[in-house]
């Protein structure tokens, strides 16, 4: 499967975004669908993260609350919703679709990343 992800930007401390990340290939309503980030300098790290039926989700504990995951099988995306943005949230974003159990880790299939950057 291949993942395209969208959406990111420049945003004040305090807005909202929207990501997207589009799946092409076959099957994407049986993989769990995650997104992860990474910040200059530090390592890549979980955000959320939804099964395959969207029965599940999963997030940090840093975003929950604040960010939301959903996903529509019919148009092969997930979404991750950004809200009450903080400065500290600025980071590449980047989609993931796996099988594992586990839904913070062992992921497979990963997008280009999408640049999220909150100013102060």
């Amino acid at each position: 499967v291949q993942l395209q992800a969208s959406g990111g930007g420049l945003v004040q401390a305090g807005g909202s975004l929207r990501l997207s990340c589009v799946a092409s290939g076959r099957a994407f309503s049986s993989y769990n669908m995650a997104w992860f980030r990474q910040a200059p300098g530090k390592e890549r790290e979980f955000v959320a993260a939804i099964s395959w039926s969207a029965g599940i989700t999963s997030y940090a504990g840093s975003v929950k609350g604040r960010f939301t995951i959903s996903r529509d099988n019919a148009k092969n995306t997930v979404y991750l919703q950004l809200n009450s943005l903080k400065p500290e949230d600025t980071a590449v974003y980047y989609c993931a679709a796996g099988t594992s159990p586990n839904l913070r880790d062992r992921y497979n299939y990963w997008g280009q990343g999408t640049q999220v950057t909150v100013s102060t």
